[in-house]
């Protein structure tokens, strides 16, 4: 993935290793990359018939703000947000020998969507790497051609957002990230290193970088992206979400700004401590940002 590399290693990106919790099946770890909360293991029995998401989601409060969404991909993000999307295409995970027409089917969409200006938020869910795993396994040969296939959609999409930057002063922000990780037999769903970490990378002309700035991924929770999504899209926080702002994302904003931002999680946090937690008292915690215990957007 050259252009992927290029833009972790030099260009204007935050790079983390976002840890997902098991139990690392595409339904629950879509709803803590969108609510922040923990899911449990019975959604891995809901994992094969998604019902609709009650909780509290970044999807929610952008549609809530009037955010026009489109998505793309694994229809489980269909059934777990009905009507939420103004446009939409669902693809099967059923076939799990299909890694190609999955994946062109999504691919199919980009360039009228990309020229489009009718949307404010794109999602995009590829299968065909998941696909190839539970065929063949993390080293077969075919791995290579679908991340070489992914680097080139990213390219596009990366590409696209810069040049509609020069007809808006707002920057956009382009978010790349796995919802699980693969085992050494290319299954998923338990608890293994290789199961649970998973790349994120966000891209924005936002993050200004300076020739020779190495940044070094840093672990994080992949619940904390629904927070930092919120809080980068002027959302509200998801009021179940149990992550973090991811700091680096805004170090370089004024003072206030971060210190704002830091605040509103604050006060998330302490909300939902106060509402779970009855011996929670306000004060008594000197660290009130700790995590209790237990997406492309333009401008």
């Amino acid at each position: 993935m050259p252009y992927t590399t290029y833009l972790v290693e030099k260009g204007a990106s935050h790079s983390f290793v976002a840890e997902a919790k098991p139990p690392t099946v595409t339904m629950p770890r879509i709803k803590a990359l969108m609510t922040g909360s923990l899911p449990g293991f019975v959604d891995v029995i809901r994992n094969l018939n998604s019902p609709a998401l009650l909780e509290d989601s970044v999807i929610r409060q952008a549609k809530a703000a009037g955010k026009r969404i489109v998505f793309y991909g694994d229809e489980t993000w269909v059934k777990l947000f009905p009507k939420h999307f103004v446009e939409y295409d669902g693809t099967t995970s059923f076939f799990v020998s299909d890694y190609t027409e999955v994946d062109n089917n999504v691919t199919r969409h980009l360039d009228k969507v990309l020229k489009r200006g009718d949307w404010d938020i794109l999602i995009l869910h590829y299968l065909g790497l998941d696909h190839i795993g539970h065929i063949s396994g993390p080293n077969s040969p075919l791995i290579g051609q679908k991340l070489s296939e992914m680097d080139s959609v990213l390219m596009k999409i990366h590409t696209s957002l810069q040049s509609k930057e020069r007809e808006t002063p707002l920057p956009n922000l382009l978010v790349l990230c796995g919802d699980h990780g693969m085992s050494e037999t290319g299954s998923h769903g338990a608890s293994s290193t290789e199961e649970v970490n998973t790349p994120l990378i966000l891209i924005s002309s936002a993050f200004e970088r300076k020739p020779g700035d190495i940044r070094h991924p840093k672990h994080v929770q992949q619940t904390d992206v629904a927070a930092t999504l919120a809080i980068a899209l002027g959302l509200p926080i998801p009021k179940d979400s149990v992550g973090s702002l991811l700091f680096p994302v805004v170090e370089g904003r004024p003072m206030r700004e971060q210190l704002r931002f830091l605040h509103l999680n604050t006060v998330q946090l302490s909300k939902l401590l106060q509402e779970n937690v009855p011996s929670y008292e306000k004060g008594s915690h000197p660290a009130p940002a700790q995590r209790p215990t237990g997406t492309a957007q333009k401008g």
